[in-house]
């Protein structure tokens, strides 16, 4: 039935503070770049690798996400990283502080957390 995930959506509340975050210290390709009048939103679509991966949204007054303490919904968004040290050395060169690293006590893999201009939290998954 389900082949893949296709895409995630978030929604910003500063667009080019989170366009230049996701684009240039993320790292994650510009396919295509569109504004809507009607909606008075701007769409964003980023890629890794190649695959489609993020639709980034603007629009008019969003609320905000509740982050801390723990909120139902979805928790957060994960990127696997072969080196995570790398990984966290490139995001401190650009201002961006990732929490300590932590063990997986059920796969003993590594991983840490940094969050983007909305709080959202964003995790780095070593493999």
């Amino acid at each position: 039935m389900l082949q893949s995930i296709h895409h995630i959506a978030i929604i910003c509340s500063n667009y080019q503070r989170s366009k230049y975050f996701y684009s240039e210290v993320l790292k994650l390709e510009v396919i295509r770049e569109v504004y809507r009048e009607e909606r008075q939103s701007y769409k964003l679509d980023l890629a890794i690798n190649g695959q489609y991966i993020i639709e980034l949204f603007s629009f008019p007054l969003p609320p905000s996400r509740p982050s801390r303490p723990e909120a139902s919904g979805l928790r957060h968004l994960a990127f696997s990283v072969a080196n995570l040290e790398n990984v966290i050395a490139n995001l401190e060169k650009q201002g961006v502080i990732a929490e300590p690293i932590r063990t997986d006590e059920f796969t003993g893999k590594r991983f840490t957390f940094i969050a983007d201009p909305d709080d959202l939290p964003i995790e780095f998954y070593e493999i």
